[in-house]
């Protein structure tokens, strides 16, 4: 098929420019019946002519320059991923390779991620009775762009739980944001989870706003409702909002520091508060780092007499997807009173609430080692008790992950 008589087809697929170029090229005359239809291609760059300024539009076209039509066509949007012309060409365009940079970048603009993890928990006197807790999750990430500054994130969690008789199977929204540089700053709104500071205080899930900006003194401010780690009830979530600080004292030396607003929202512990907390970090090598941290509340939560507390983390190396063979081992160390923890970083401080709000004393370590690319196994052991009150809770979990 003559060259001219494709790309007059071509224009039924909708292409366009908002301004015709003069003559684009020297073998076609202004009063050929394909001239308007060329000229609109040629400004909307979807064709190209040769190196010497002509067309060649009585020339037979290859599929080879029928493909990379195609494919300008598809990254302006003029036809879609699902049109014929994007499967009888499948083979050229994709020998077409960086060539076709736009229509790569289309394709990419929505990716999808996840992981899935099997794990078992094997508690000892843990509140509510439960001596085990077998469960299968996944989750689903996805990240798409919105523009060259704002992103879209979200992601689907699917947890089964293996240890009952019952198909006790639920799948959550569990995120859905969007994030973008405004005004030198990145904004992230939407149902998320951010960490402030080691998650000691602030581990948080939750409905919120955050805006992360400073290059020295890099700091994180938020307000928002997230999930409460010093309750029973399931459905108490509290209101806080906050700033936290880092600040590079030296090469290897980290300051940092955190300012937390906790709002009552009527459970039988919460109290209006306000959580202060200042922490020290320091890099013994690339490997090997520990970090402490001092926090104080202005109340004590309801019942208790405990408004301060502090934690450390020492960690060496640690296990990476992306590389077989990897492995890290860490050791924390907690004594915290209830008023402290908004939603603590501890697995097992969460599953028993803090013990209500008593505070959790005590420690975990834990190891993991990549058994192959994007498969990782863990191992942590937990030994916690309430800072105030008798209850003593221990817990050996284990987990493979599988990322893709």
């Amino acid at each position: 098929m003559k060259k001219s008589l494709v790309l007059a087809m071509a224009m039924a697929m909708g292409i366009s420019a908002t301004a015709f170029a003069a003559n684009p090229f020297s073998d076609l005359p202004a009063g050929h019946w394909a001239y308007a239809s060329v000229a609109k291609l040629a400004a909307a760059g979807v064709v190209d002519g040769y190196p010497d300024g002509t067309f060649k539009g009585e020339n037979l076209m290859t599929r080879y320059e029928m493909a990379q039509i195609v494919a300008k066509a598809y990254a302006k949007g003029a036809i879609g991923s699902d049109d014929k012309l994007m499967a009888e060409f499948a083979d050229e365009l994709d020998n077409l390779g960086v060539r076709v940079a736009k229509l790569e970048k289309k394709a990419d603009n929505v990716k999808i991620t996840g992981q899935f993890r099997a794990g078992y928990k094997d508690y000892d006197n843990v509140v509510g009775n439960n001596d085990f807790k077998a469960q299968a999750r996944t989750r689903l990430f996805v990240a798409g762009e919105i523009n060259d500054d704002w992103t879209y994130g979200a992601m689907l969690e699917n947890t089964q739980e293996l240890n009952t008789n019952a198909e006790d199977s639920q799948t959550k929204f569990r995120r859905a944001f969007v994030s973008g540089n405004l005004g030198g700053a990145k904004v992230t709104a939407g149902r998320q989870y951010f960490k402030v500071g080691s998650g000691y205080t602030a581990d948080l899930t939750g409905d919120a706003v955050k805006v992360d900006f400073g290059k020295v003194l890099k700091a994180t401010a938020f307000y928002g409702r997230f999930d409460s780690d010093n309750s029973f009830t399931n459905d108490v979530r509290n209101d806080a909002y906050g700033l936290g600080l880092s600040y590079d004292v030296a090469d290897n030396v980290i300051f940092k520091a955190a300012y937390y607003g906790v709002e009552d929202n009527n459970s039988v512990t919460v109290v209006d508060r306000d959580i202060y907390a200042v922490g020290l970090g320091y890099n013994f090598s690339d490997d090997l780092s520990i970090y402490g941290e001092y926090m104080k509340a202005s109340d004590e939560l309801t019942g208790f007499s405990k408004d301060d507390g502090w934690a450390a983390t020492i960690a060496y190396k640690g296990a990476k997807a992306s590389k077989a063979g990897s492995w890290g081992l860490y050791g924390s160390y907690f004594n915290q009173a209830g008023a402290t923890i908004i939603d603590h970083s501890s697995e097992l401080g969460g599953d028993v609430k803090n013990f209500n709000g008593a505070g959790i004393k005590g420690y975990e370590i834990g190891l993991g080692y990549a058994v192959a690319k994007n498969i990782v196994a863990e191992v942590s052991y937990y030994d916690l008790e309430a800072k105030e009150g008798n209850d003593d809770n221990t817990m050996l979990w284990s987990r493979l992950t599988f990322s893709f």
